[in-house]
């Protein structure tokens, strides 16, 4: 085969080879429940995939739709998924899995496209391995929590590698070229959950605790309405600290959206999920979610060629899921404009299933 970006082979002659597909499901809870606008996030469930060739050669992925709220909102996903893996079957050739991924719901195209492509040599040493992940923001939870967290936070910190003056971020996002420099210590709060008085009165708080070189990452989940971003807006527009406000208003208020972008760093979620189009349009920074997003060669791809703006975050994967995860996001840090992955370092259960060996956390579904 013709090797391709990354070192990863191209798809050649073997496309008609058959492949057995094996489905495990999994199911844990986070070590602490997540809150945020959108709901509450205490669990995660979904499937690893084995994917083995006729030579034997396997690949690994893991399908998980993201089920906020404990409401059953998520079931018609799961079940969506549920349905095509049933319908798949255990034996597909090459290109009849590759001309059915597109139509696939997207967690199980996350799934197939990672397996295809550690087929075809995506983390082998010819490729170079796996890349090991980048220092972490870390994520801190909603309301009055947000202070010990922080305080916690920056004790772990072993330095400030930021200079104590950083450079303004403007509205493009993006503070000098950082390129090789330390990683300044980067913090992402969940804000719209609690009431905005408290939450506006936390936010001095933890702006006076937060160190003049750390970043801070303000996610809303679209929890707020205009006048509301406008407020905190007002109050952080200059703050060198501030990285960017994260989906700040619902996808539905594009317009506000780029309004609110031509004062401050915005920085695009959930509007990504419900309009793909944007990926390819917003100027912006793209949180980007790799598990949610179906196949992710077309992103590895797009980090190989250098895109910029594009930050990698954790919808709190297996050890599969993190393994591809930490790769992405090493190569946006060898990119044009690095900055710190989302990766909620303490929010992950421990154990076999959360290894970065794939076949631990195969067995340990045995």
């Amino acid at each position: 085969m013709a090797a391709g970006p990354l070192g990863v082979a191209e798809p050649g002659g073997s496309r008609d080879d058959r492949l057995q597909l094996a489905w495990r499901p999994f199911h844990f809870r986070l070590p602490r429940e997540l809150v945020t606008a959108q709901g509450a996030l205490a669990w995660r469930r979904g499937w690893l995939l084995r994917l083995q060739d006729g030579r034997g050669a396997e690949g690994w992925g893991e399908a998980a739709p993201l089920e906020l709220g404990g409401d059953g909102s998520g079931a018609p996903a799961h079940a969506a998924c549920t349905a095509a893996i049933d319908d798949l079957g255990a034996r597909v050739s090459r290109l009849a899995l590759e001309a059915r991924l597109p139509a696939l719901p997207l967690e199980l195209g996350f799934a197939i496209g990672l397996a295809l492509a550690e087929l075809d040599g995506l983390g082998s040493p010819a490729s170079g391995g796996w890349r090991s992940a980048p220092a972490t923001a870390q994520l801190l939870p909603a309301g009055e929590a947000v202070l010990p967290a922080l305080e916690a936070g920056l004790a772990a910190c072993q330095t400030l590698a930021a200079p104590p003056d950083p450079e303004p971020i403007g509205p493009s996002g993006v503070a000098g070229s950082g390129r090789g420099a330390p990683s300044p210590p980067t913090f992402k709060w969940k804000v719209a959950a609690a009431d905005d008085g408290l939450e506006r009165h936390l936010l001095e708080q933890l702006l006076a605790r937060l160190p003049a070189g750390a970043r801070l990452r303000l996610d809303a989940n679209g929890g707020w309405d205009r006048a509301t971003a406008g407020a905190w807006a007002d109050r952080l527009v200059g703050d060198p600290r501030l990285e960017w406000l994260e989906q700040p208003l619902a996808p539905a208020d594009q317009a506000g959206l780029e309004a609110l972008a031509a004062r401050l760093p915005v920085a695009l979620d959930e509007s990504l999920r419900q309009r793909p189009e944007l990926m390819a349009s917003w100027p912006g920074w793209q949180v980007r979610r790799p598990v949610l997003e179906g196949d992710p060669r077309p992103l590895l791809a797009t980090l190989a060629d250098g895109r910029p703006r594009l930050m990698l975050s954790t919808a709190f994967e297996t050890g599969v899921g993190r393994r591809l995860l930490g790769h992405l996001a090493a190569l946006q840090v060898e990119g044009p404009t690095p900055t710190a992955p989302g990766l909620a370092p303490g929010w992950r259960p421990e154990g076999p299933l959360f290894s970065a060996d794939p076949r631990q956390a195969w067995e340990a579904l045995a």
